[in-house]
Formats: structure tokens, sequence, C-alpha cells
């Protein structure tokens, strides 16, 4: 495991440490899962798990079928 020095002003350590106290982890952990949580490139599983649940839903199609229309642009 990598180890990495960071440094804080005294305000953000003091935030870092009271929102690790707030999530009941260590403030290594802490960090950790923010920086897994900012670098994501999937969506979450519980997210992932709501694809198609609204069978109902309108397409991306109907929607725009709705917007209205550009004015015509004057000429520079």
């Amino acid at each position: 495991m990598a180890q990495v020095t960071v440094y804080l002003d005294a305000e953000t350590a003091a935030q870092m440490k009271k929102a690790a106290r707030a999530a009941r982890m260590s403030q290594s952990r802490w960090l950790v899962e923010l920086i897994r949580a900012k670098t994501s490139v999937e969506w979450p599983a519980d997210v992932q798990a709501m694809a198609g649940a609204w069978a109902d839903a309108p397409t991306s199609e109907s929607l725009r079928d709705t917007d209205g229309h550009d004015v015509p642009r004057e000429d520079l």
C-alpha cells in the first residue's frame, strides 16, 4: 500500500477531522473514500440497479418533441 503525505492548512484539517468523525471512520479511510468517489468512472451499483425501473418513463426523443423552436437569428 502506498503512503502519501498531504499538507493541509489548519481549517481544512479541522474540516476533514470533523467529517471523518461524523462518518465514523479514520481520516485516512475518509480520504480514501473521497478519492474513490471523485475518481470513479462508473455509476454506483444502486443507481445502475434502477436502470429501466420506470417502464412508462418518456424517451429522450419524446421529451425533445415538445421543445419550442428558436426564433430566427439576426445576421451580425
